[in-house]
């Protein structure tokens, strides 16, 4: 395979799934990859890239965030626009994926902010996957339109797959037939909103008086087991496992549930959905408008109203037929144009456009 330009990917985790996803396409085309994590590693491997080369940033949080005060996120962030200006000088194209409105555990909202402008101004290209990013980022930074280009978010069709059936894995968490399994995979992180699904799953009753059965799983810090032991109701069976899932067992989760709970307080994109899809298990979303905009016609989307949280999403869990009439087509039809290579792709030939590109 003949050698291609660098494509330095930040910030990268060898284990994350999407963007193992998205470069596929990139990697099979020849492209160089190169994946850093750290503000300053990023910094390092700038000084290097040349012509023809790209950085692309995806999530910012490594940045100004770590920081240890909000003058030295100030000092992070005029760092890298220096140093985005020198690559992009050199020939270096920058890409920018805004995957949140600003990152979830917000300490230095003010660099964050000035950070976005900077990567706004310096992107030769935006990526969103969500529709409405631009109107909904838009009391943050202003996405210039003409850099704006949508790739959606890829199915994880091949990802998970695992020769469990539904039996087998229901057993394996001591499901009767019965038993309405409710499921949260993920991160466990406040903003995700576990004490609305714990509230609301304790009020919640089946025609029969039954309560639903949680299945909770996902790495967690120590502060955030301490919060769900607090708020943990009597009488509710909950089964965790307070650990990132491995690949291998993703598929037992999901195909011991009946329905998909994701609680979120705020949401820009949502892979959590794309895989609850990819493992054809109804979801339940937050009722907001971009989100019901985005995948209100999908017969295995439910949404809860987001000023009423634990109470619409009690009436959801007590819904008996609230997935009745959802077929395995329903979702074939949802990840049919969204297969991991389609996307990627997609993905490839956008970076290859910035190749016949000048930079200002």
């Amino acid at each position: 395979m003949k050698s291609g330009p660098s494509l330095c990917v930040f910030p990268s985790w060898t284990g994350n799934p999407y963007l193992n996803l998205m470069n596929l396409a990139p990697r099979a085309a020849g492209y160089q990859l190169i994946q850093r994590s750290a503000y300053e590693s990023l910094l390092k491997t700038l000084v290097v890239l040349g012509d023809g080369d790209v950085l692309h940033v995806h999530w910012t949080a490594p940045i100004a965030q770590a920081a240890h005060s909000h003058r030295a996120a100030a000092r992070r962030v005029r760092a890298v626009e220096t140093a985005l200006e020198d690559a992009r000088r050199r020939g270096v194209r920058i890409v920018w994926t805004v995957h949140n409105r600003l990152p979830h555990e917000l300490v230095h909202p003010a660099a964050e902010r000035d950070l976005y402008g900077v990567l706004a101004g310096a992107a030769d290209l935006i990526h969103v996957m969500a529709p409405s990013t631009a109107e909904l980022v838009a009391d943050v930074v202003a996405l210039p339109p003409e850099k704006v280009v949508q790739i959606p978010h890829p199915s994880y069709l091949g990802v998970y797959d695992s020769d469990v059936s539904r039996e087998e894995a229901r057993q394996s968490f001591d499901l009767s037939p019965d038993d309405r399994a409710v499921l949260f995979l993920g991160q466990i992180r406040p903003y995700k909103g576990i004490d609305l699904l714990l509230e609301a799953a304790a009020s919640a009753r089946d025609s029969d008086g039954r309560r639903p059965v949680l299945l909770l799983a996902g790495s967690a810090s120590p502060e955030s087991i301490a919060q769900f032991d607090d708020l943990k109701p009597a009488g509710l069976r909950i089964v965790t496992s307070f650990e990132s899932v491995p690949d291998a067992d993703v598929a037992r989760w999901y195909r011991a549930a009946d329905i998909a709970v994701f609680p979120y307080r705020a949401i820009l994109n949502s892979g959590s959905l794309h895989l609850a899809a990819t493992m054809e298990v109804p979801a339940v979303l937050p009722g907001l408008p971009h989100l019901r905009e985005q995948f209100g016609d999908q017969p295995w989307v439910s949404f809860f109203d987001v000023a009423d949280p634990v109470r619409s999403l009690a009436e959801l869990l007590s819904d008996g037929g609230l997935t009745q009439g959802v077929e395995a087509s329903d979702f074939e039809r949802f990840n049919e144009g969204i297969s991991p290579w389609t996307v990627s792709l997609a993905y490839r030939d956008a970076l290859r456009e910035l190749s016949t590109t000048t930079t200002d």
